[in-house]
């Protein structure tokens, strides 16, 4: 029998991706991740989608960047991580991105992080294989 989500994540998963978040959307990088030989010597490009839900309304009401968090910061950890050191998994990548960026920025609940690869040997078209994943502060940061 499986065991039910305890209520507090369900509760607090449910407000959290009610509120207010930062939006960055088609980020594209060149990085050697990947398992195969040819991956890591000639690379290829990642795609990443990246959500951050923080509280907006300060932001909103002062017109100040000193209340939020600039799209640039974040842009940041995602070209450092996605540019540098390899990983075999892009699941290894997008749990980089999400814990730096939940680490770096206190006011940050909660983080998504899309990352896609579109040049991947198979047989049909694609858009791109990748990951998805999502980290709360409350269950996924070290206190």
């Amino acid at each position: 029998m499986a065991m039910a989500t305890p209520s507090f994540e369900v509760i607090e998963g449910d407000a959290i991706l009610k509120g207010d978040k930062l939006i960055l959307r088609g980020l594209m990088f060149h990085g050697y991740h990947g398992v195969k030989p040819e991956e890591n010597k000639l690379g290829q490009k990642f795609l990443v989608d990246i959500d951050a839900w923080l509280d907006l309304r300060s932001a909103g009401a002062s017109d100040n960047l000193s209340d939020t968090i600039s799209y640039t910061d974040i842009y940041r950890i995602a070209k450092e991580i996605v540019e540098g050191q390899h990983h075999n998994l892009l699941e290894s990548v997008a749990q980089r991105i999400a814990s730096t960026t939940l680490t770096k920025h206190p006011q940050i609940s909660a983080v998504r992080v899309k990352l896609g690869k579109p040049h991947v040997a198979v047989i049909s078209p694609i858009d791109y294989l990748g990951v998805e994943i999502l980290r709360y502060r409350s269950i996924d940061v070290p206190k």
